[in-house]
């Protein structure tokens, strides 16, 4: 099936901020885009779509905690549809604060639903906002997200949260590690471990993750912003001699393939 046989829809409610980006980078590729609003979607068929996004942004100006508010809502209005989405074996991806709420509805770590997160994303250690760019480090390129890309290999993407710090239990990172569900880590540009280090891991997450995913693989999370660092003129470099494209672009064209491969 043609990737133009595919669906994408963009989730979006009060404050986020990042859904036409994304929309314009799954586009740019081929698949079918709609941002919908959430109070819109008990009006679609969300099997419709082959792809789920929660863009960036600040979602209900991120009172209690970021993502929270959006993810309990998401809970009690979607929390089995989502979860039957997911046995069926289509994709979802949270960036940033859509990663804070996946994490918020009890999607990710686990291949379920659950009411009560078995991780958070906190405060930065810097207690500050951060915004800049930063190096990732791919650490399983066995995932919709990350199958044209080498593991090892280092993408460089910017960041903007104040709460992005990645905290879990021991057992809990444990079962991170053995399942293969640490996707991306914040590491040094020479690609070394950043061991925690500032800025190189900008908010002090546990083991420099940057994004995780379900056992499954096709639920991710991520804090950097992919859509960010899509096109050449995005980067840092664009004044100078600038790629045509970012790293960024390097996810949304492992979500095309991924989906071609079907």
């Amino acid at each position: 099936m043609s990737v133009r046989g595919f669906m994408a829809c963009v989730l979006r409610t009060g404050g986020t901020n990042c859904d036409l980006e994304t929309k314009i980078a799954l586009e740019e590729l081929g698949i079918k885009t709609e941002v919908v609003h959430m109070n819109q979607l008990k009006k679609k068929n969300i099997f419709n779509y082959h792809l789920i996004v929660f863009p960036g942004g600040f979602s209900y100006g991120d009172y209690v905690r970021a993502g929270a508010v959006w993810g309990k809502r998401v809970l009690a209005s979607l929390g089995r549809e989502l979860e039957e989405f997911v046995e069926d074996g289509r994709l979802i991806l949270g960036i940033c604060n859509g990663f804070q709420v996946l994490v918020e509805a009890g999607i990710l770590p686990g291949d379920g639903v659950r009411e009560t997160p078995s991780v958070a994303l906190a405060n930065n250690s810097s207690a500050k906002y951060e915004c800049r760019w930063v190096h990732l480090r791919v650490e399983n390129n066995n995932t919709p997200f990350t199958v044209t890309m080498r593991k090892g290999e280092i993408i460089k993407i910017p960041i903007g949260h104040a709460e992005g710090r990645f905290i879990a239990s021991e057992d809990t990172l444990k079962g991170l590690r053995e399942n293969r569900q640490i996707v991306f880590r914040y590491v040094l540009p020479s690609g070394d471990d950043a061991n925690g280090r500032y800025p190189y891991n900008p908010n002090g997450s546990i083991h420099d993750i940057a994004g995780i995913c379900n056992k499954k693989g096709i639920v991710m999370g991520m804090m950097p912003h992919p859509e960010r660092a899509f096109f050449g003129w995005q980067l840092l470099e664009w004044g100078r001699t600038p790629p045509s494209y970012g790293d960024g672009r390097k996810i949304f064209e492992s979500i095309v393939s991924y989906l071609e491969s079907l």
